[in-house]
């Protein structure tokens, strides 16, 4: 079978730098992108946790996402200047009306990617796993487009 592209050439494709400005921005993206995903599951756990146990605290965000106390102290200071929470040192912590409406529009997002890998026959296991990484990157269109094929299931 033909090389359609030479093994130097393709090495120098690989290996050629992006210009420092779109490397730069693709950065920053990716920075905001993770610190969004971050602020997602935060208040998402924050609810979760208020709903079922009629509060949420650094020890239980701690244990349920798998971080130090630390950790969820500084996200929460994060959290907090960003508008999402409220907390006072030793006391629960409570979401704002901005955080309760981040985490109802996570929640609707990690449902929706749920069902709509179940209908694929996706186990419930694997799917919720999935769902955890896919909710927070799925388009709106995307997103939409799901909802619409579940109404057709």
């Amino acid at each position: 079978m033909p090389r359609l592209v030479s093994k130097k050439v393709k090495t120098a494709i690989l290996l050629a730098p992006r210009p420092p400005a779109q490397q730069a921005e693709s950065l920053r993206r990716s920075r905001r992108d993770r610190a969004a995903e971050t602020a997602q599951d935060y208040v998402e756990a924050i609810a979760d946790l208020s709903a079922a146990r009629g509060e949420a605290r650094v020890v239980d965000l701690a244990r349920r996402l798998g971080v130090t106390h630390v950790t969820v102290n500084r996200t929460l200071a994060r959290l907090q200047q960003s508008g999402y929470v409220n907390t006072k040192p030793y006391r629960a912590i409570f979401l704002t009306d901005a955080g309760c409406k981040l985490a109802a529009e996570c929640k609707q997002r990690h449902e929706t990617v749920t069902a709509f890998l179940r209908s694929l026959g996706i186990s419930e296991k694997v799917a919720e796993l999935d769902a955890e990484g896919i909710e927070h990157h799925v388009s709106p269109e995307t997103l939409a487009a799901f909802e619409k094929q579940l109404k057709q299931y």
